[in-house]
């Protein structure tokens, strides 16, 4: 099917949180849809998916991998996304590029935390979805206790269209509910069935799950509804319209069930996917507009480059607008993608998913469109970091390789960010958790060569004063010849937290000329940069220069400018000096039975409370804590939560240090210096 239609493409997302299946789940579609020769398996290292080298060892999706291929005269986009928390942004930028996301679920736990983010970012992105109940093989499989969870997790109603046959060892197929029809699979792991009858001791449970799912799904049209209210028998056409129009309006999320690993219930999702979830037919418009919403390192094609055309077509060997960059790019070959491997096209059209190899500047979040209809399409948010290390070279000279190695990192991954903290002097990488990190310095020395050493970043405090004073700076220096001569009088006052630095110039009769005010200001920004107290930068103070008096011969704006940092010295320390520490805005989602523990471990890292938000089974607290409790927070989290918290975390603003805490910042830094002298 290499001539295909936009009502033809389905784009589908699988969504959910770590370790449900989604990855085995979709080599097991690859495998029924002819893309693999063999059955690609995780555990195996033989995923066509989890392809990296951090992902097969890890054996978990780091990064979300785009398979294209056909099935049942449709077209599908299939995008295997990751669940952990560490690559979730990842996961929330391929959900820009579907209509529908796959919802998978354990059946042996249901949904977990980052299943519901997810969800709810789907909803919020108006996307279409269903719920894939996986591992029904597994021992401890409990898909009715799964199912009665699922009635709060969504706005959307979930209504089952199938049930299990069997479960735990005895899982062996699926009743459709809607045709009444029974599918039963070999054990051999080939995703081969057999159509039967439904099990005698099944029989009154399929006729009264039936029921109650038919109930909600002619609810989604009004003139089947009635149909049905009236009586009357209605057609396997008139429930799938309804299904089809409860699905696009977001009305009932259905639910399938299976065993990815043992290619159960696979070919049926498949053939819901390709009758019943939405295509990109609605829409399409004219010209050309596309979004890239992934980017990849390729080592043999270098970067490709993944979007979704919205509107219009795309053809090999043309020019498009980077709307987004305000610059041109030279489009190559198409390539449909299945994992690593890729498949050129002639073209992409309305509604596909495509990569293009080697465009100069285009990255993650740009707009691709025609150079005569520009238009821009808004990415969506990303978290900010909520982990940093400062990193430096194992080898010396390195520094730039560094550098390099990581812009090229960052071009593929938008929520990996380094930065150079003036500051502090340091080198700064920060991520989305402990294992982000890892990974990318595992990739940084895979790729690049270059090994990096981590530490726990320098808190950037600053200082500031809480009181007034007026002081003298005078600096007066004799020793043969010309002299130096500077005097000045200042005022040092509070500002507003957050208001910067302000010098103001009063000085009147010619007390200083006019040539040496600069140099006075230039002196006391210089003492500014590195603190009294404990050796950070000064901020929020105005300091007004009012008088002052000079030598004709002796002044110059060299001792003026010492002048006015000794003025600046002596009066900040008399003016009540203060730290301030950045404080952070962190929202934490743990189950509710965890909620106790946050509270009481956020009390302790002196947090301020700012409520509880309640959602299913889960409980968000909201808080601002001061970024030194929070350095260390993401394997604190993970202890309290046996790894089912996630947190987010933005830097809001700077508040005074607590006295006893200050002290301490200001003894190691006064340490510090005596043995830098030592």
């Amino acid at each position: 099917m290499s001539n295909f239609n936009t009502s033809d493409i389905r784009n589908v997302a699988l969504i959910s949180h770590v370790g449900t299946g989604k990855t085995s789940l979709a080599d097991a579609m690859l495998f029924d849809a002819g893309q693999n020769t063999r059955f690609g398996k995780v555990d195996q290292e033989t995923s066509l998916l989890d392809y990296e080298p951090e992902e097969v060892k890890r054996r978990t999706t780091i990064s979300a991998s785009v398979a294209s291929f056909n099935w049942n005269n449709t077209r599908i986009n299939l995008i295997d996304t990751p669940g952990s928390a560490n690559f979730a942004a990842d996961a929330r930028s391929c959900m820009q590029g579907v209509d529908s996301i796959v919802v998978v679920i354990d059946a042996t736990d249901g949904i977990k935390i980052q299943s519901s983010k997810f969800i709810k970012q789907a909803q919020e992105m108006g996307l279409s979805m269903c719920v894939f109940m996986n591992k029904l093989e597994r021992e401890n499989a409990n898909y009715k206790a799964v199912l009665e969870k699922l009635k709060n997790s969504f706005a959307a109603k979930p209504v089952p269209i199938q049930l299990p046959i069997g479960q735990e060892a005895s899982f062996k197929g699926v009743v459709d509910l809607l045709t009444q029809k029974a599918y039963i699979f070999e054990s051999d792991e080939s995703g081969k069935f057999k159509e039967t009858d439904i099990p005698a001791e099944m029989k009154d449970q399929v006729t009264s799950t039936r029921e109650q799912s038919i109930e909600l799904i002619v609810e989604c049209d009004d003139e089947i509804l009635e149909k049905y209210l009236e009586g009357q028998e209605l057609s396997q056409e008139d429930i799938n319209k309804a299904l089809k129009a409860g699905i696009k309006n977001k009305q009932i999320v259905p639910i399938l069930f299976g065993a990815a690993t043992k290619n159960i219930g696979v070919a049926q999702l498949m053939n819901f996917i390709a009758e019943y979830l939405p295509s990109p037919a609605d829409k399409s418009g004219e010209p050309f507009s596309s979004l890239v919403f992934k980017t990849i390192a390729d080592p043999y094609a270098g970067q490709l480059t993944i979007l979704r055309v919205f509107s219009g077509n795309m053809t090999s060997d043309s020019t498009v607008l980077n709307s987004t960059k305000g610059g041109k790019e030279r489009i190559g070959q198409v390539l449909h993608l299945v994992g690593k491997k890729h498949e050129p096209a002639e073209k992409a059209i309305t509604g596909d998913i495509v990569a293009l190899a080697k465009l100069k500047d285009t990255h993650t979040g740009d707009t691709l469109c025609d150079e005569k209809h520009p238009v821009t399409i808004k990415p969506i948010k990303q978290p900010s970091p909520v982990i940093s290390f400062a990193i430096k070279p194992k080898s010396k000279g390195d520094e730039e390789k560094i550098q390099s190695g990581l812009k090229r990192l960052m071009e593929e991954d938008i929520t990996l960010q380094s930065t150079r903290n003036t500051q502090t002097k340091e080198m700064i990488l920060s991520g989305m958790g402990q294992v982000h990190l890892d990974v990318a310095i595992e990739k940084l020395k895979r790729k690049f060569g270059v090994e990096v050493l981590l530490d726990t970043p320098k808190i950037p405090y600053k200082e500031t004063v809480k009181g007034d004073v007026s002081i003298q700076g005078k600096y007066k220096k004799q020793s043969g010849g010309k002299g130096q001569y500077g005097d000045c009088w200042i005022e040092i006052h509070p500002l507003e937290r957050g208001k910067g630095f302000e010098y103001v110039d009063k000085v009147v009769g010619g007390a200083i000329p006019r040539q040496y005010i600069p140099a006075v200001e230039n002196g006391i920004k210089g003492a500014m940069e590195e603190g009294v107290l404990a050796g950070y930068p000064v901020v929020d103070i105005q300091v007004v220069l009012f008088d002052g008096s000079f030598h004709p011969v002796d002044s110059s704006e060299m001792a003026f400018k010492v002048a006015g940092s000794m003025a600046f010295k002596k009066g900040f320390v008399e003016a009540q000096p203060i730290l301030l520490e950045p404080i952070m805005y962190v929202e934490i989602t743990v189950p509710e039975e965890n909620v106790g523990d946050i509270m009481g471990d956020l009390n302790g890292r002196r947090g301020r409370m700012l409520g509880i938000e309640a959602e299913a089974s889960t409980q968000t607290v909201k808080a601002e804590i001061p970024m030194a409790e929070m350095l260390r927070y993401a394997p604190d989290l993970d202890s309290m939560t046996g790894g089912a918290g996630i947190f987010t975390m933005e830097f809001t603003r700077y508040e005074e240090v607590p006295a006893h805490t200050a002290q301490k910042v200001i003894d190691e830094h006064k340490a510090a210096k005596e043995a830098e002298v030592g």
